[in-house]
């Protein structure tokens, strides 16, 4: 397994916490697709691309299906996409990853947790060259698959080389530059795959050690961080837990 699934797969459950924030998370993202191209997701890609990682979440269908009718009476126009980015305590660097309609408030609680464990928040960019960024795409693999024949294929798309099998699973795990992300989807689907579940994410270029007492402390301040409705994900590179 490469280092960025290995990474995700082991932070997963503390980076996105409990299954009812998880749902909170997806089904403002449902919201933010409905607006963007309606709430048909035969001719919506980025909704189908959401419901298809809302069911790999186990997100029951009946809220999936009620995510979409309610933000269809909603206005989400004003929601913006804003990373915040700072050093936690035990200089851990820490991204987070927000949807607000209000940033004044939402800076004002991501630094108010700062703060409170003794960190530092920065300005955009500062830290940003602590990890990769990049689109991922989480799919069924298809029996007999050519591995050779398919990356090669999906490079011209922007598809980075280097990929992970989830042999458990039966999934497959890509990566690319998140501008390719549209590129690579449309071709997944006219591929053939089906439930095609595509995100951004935040990769650390290398991971920093941490003693237990330390990991505890980083670890609520995540926690923390994620009990803000506007908090989609939050990245850090402390090293995963053995």
């Amino acid at each position: 397994m490469g280092r960025a699934f290995e990474y995700r797969k082991a932070t997963k459950l503390k980076r996105w916490g409990h299954m009812a924030k998880t749902f909170t998370r997806l089904g403002k993202q449902i919201a933010i697709a409905v607006k963007a191209a309606g709430p048909e997701p035969e001719n919506n890609p980025q909704l189908r691309s959401v419901i298809a990682t809302c069911k790999r979440e186990n997100m029951p269908k009946d809220n999936i299906e009620r995510a979409i009718k309610n933000a269809m009476g909603k206005d989400q126009s004003e929601y913006k996409s804003v990373t915040y980015e700072g050093y936690g305590p035990h200089g851990i660097a820490i991204l987070v990853d927000t949807l607000t309609d209000n940033t004044t408030r939402t800076v004002a609680d991501v630094r108010s947790v700062f703060n409170k464990y003794s960190g530092n928040l920065g300005t955009t960019g500062s830290l940003s060259f602590l990890f990769d960024h990049k689109c991922v795409f989480t799919f069924k693999k298809k029996p007999d698959m050519d591995m050779d024949d398919f990356i090669l294929n999906m490079i011209d798309f922007g598809v980075d080389e280097d990929f992970d099998e989830d042999e458990e699973e039966g999934t497959l795990t890509i990566y690319g530059e998140p501008t390719s992300y549209n590129a690579i989807q449309k071709q997944l689907e006219a591929d053939g795959f089906e439930d095609v579940g595509g995100e951004f994410t935040y990769i650390p270029n290398d991971t920093k050690d941490v003693a237990p007492a330390q990991r505890e402390t980083i670890n609520k301040m995540i926690e923390r961080l994620e009990d803000f409705d506007d908090v989609q994900t939050v990245y850090t590179n402390m090293s995963p837990e053995a």
